[in-house]
């Protein structure tokens, strides 16, 4: 069965550009951020791959470790890495793992016959600290992903495990968001003793949280 938002991420042990990965160790206390590509040297992802690394203060300020795979084995990485780092201006600065034998990619999803049955699908997992998926994003072979989004993502789980409130649409870091349904007006006061903008009884507008 396909995995599913929740769960806990499976574990696995496979060799890396940083050595060997056993998961769940390596995820240690942290967020995660797995994101999987189809093979080595193929154009989207080389440009992906640049802009993670590019980005990776970004992820670590937001407690989330980077972690990239590939069906191709790691002497292939090690060649593609130079690609990347000539053509995209920034070294690998995070795990890319060798996963030629498709244990991660059994695991998680990632052959999609229908799509290609030759290849692994584009997939992003966003994996929370007691290593639970909490998002799942899956991209055709030919559309880039968006690192703003997926840093979003992050903010959005991250504000709202702390505090009773959802992101909107559009939603960025900083602007107004929505108090929970399930949060009585008795209880809201409480923790938003400044007040909020009632739209209709179940959508109400408050201030971020700091």
């Amino acid at each position: 069965m396909a995995l599913q938002l929740g769960e806990i991420a499976p574990d696995f042990t496979v060799e890396s550009t940083e050595g060997t990965v056993s998961f769940h160790e390596w995820l240690g206390d942290s967020w995660a951020v797995l994101f999987s590509h189809p093979a080595d040297y193929t154009p989207v992802c080389t440009t992906e791959l640049g802009a993670f690394a590019k980005r990776k203060s970004e992820f670590d300020k937001r407690g989330a470790k980077l972690i990239g795979v590939s069906v191709d084995p790691l002497d292939s990485h090690i060649d593609w890495a130079k690609d990347i780092e000539t053509t995209q201006g920034t070294a690998l600065n995070y795990p890319l793992l060798a996963d030629d034998d498709q244990v991660v990619a059994e695991l998680y999803g990632m052959i999609h016959p229908k799509a290609d049955p030759k290849v692994t699908v584009r997939t992003v997992f966003i994996i929370d600290p007691s290593k639970k998926i909490r998002l799942m994003l899956t991209y055709p072979p030919s559309t880039g992903r968006n690192v703003d989004e997926i840093l979003r993502v992050i903010d959005s789980l991250q504000l709202t495990d702390t505090h009773k409130v959802a992101t909107p649409v559009d939603w960025q870091n900083g602007e107004d968001v929505i108090i929970v349904p399930s949060l009585s007006d008795e209880e809201a006061k409480v923790r938003f003793p400044e007040g909020w903008d009632e739209k209709t009884p179940y959508l109400r507008v408050v201030r971020q949280p700091k």
